[in-house]
């Protein structure tokens, strides 16, 4: 499977990595345990089971929008079937939009049943995960909004990249030339 991720400006990653660090540090699920080298801040925008040429034609013109300004509106929990502790981003008419190119250019060449239904314009949910666990109700614990920093309110989605479930491989994807 593939990913299509952005990452974040520099300065809003910190602020991602301390709030991992501070979970991580209370004892809860933290995304600062995942140990992978390829493991950094970033928004997923969907997933397809391979980059065909058609694929790759339309994320390159995606590229072309970054950086893309964001706005973060605070923490969000989600209990599907995994719990997940985020950072939500306003859903504004400039990422909805680039969300929605990016879906179009997965689903052009993908079986719809291969998608993931949570990424379709309409039913996604722009975060930055934070912690996530396979214990239902894992963030339920009261200390959490005082234990992380306030996000920051704005932030720069900068760069498009893939990342391969198979092999693992990180691939940052480039505008056409």
């Amino acid at each position: 499977m593939r990913t299509v991720e952005l990452l974040l400006d520099e300065e809003a990653e910190l602020a991602v990595r301390e709030a991992w660090r501070r979970l991580a540090d209370a004892g809860l699920p933290s995304q600062a345990r995942h140990r992978s080298p390829t493991n950094s801040p970033h928004l997923t925008l969907a997933s397809c089971p391979e980059f065909t040429a058609p694929i790759r034609w339309g994320l390159a013109e995606v590229v072309a929008a970054l950086p893309l300004p964001v706005h973060l509106t605070g923490l969000v929990r989600f209990e599907r079937p995994t719990s997940v502790l985020a950072w939500g981003l306003d859903r504004e008419p400039a990422l909805a939009g680039l969300h929605r190119r990016v879906w179009e250019a997965v689903a052009s060449d993908s079986r719809p049943e291969t998608l993931n239904p949570l990424h379709a314009p309409g039913r996604w949910s722009p975060h930055i995960t934070l912690g996530r666990s396979q214990r239902p109700g894992a963030f339920a614990d009261r200390r959490v909004p005082e234990l992380l920093p306030a996000p920051p309110l704005s932030a720069r989605l900068t760069t498009l990249r893939s990342y391969d479930t198979d092999t693992g491989d990180l691939e940052v994807l480039e505008p056409r030339t």
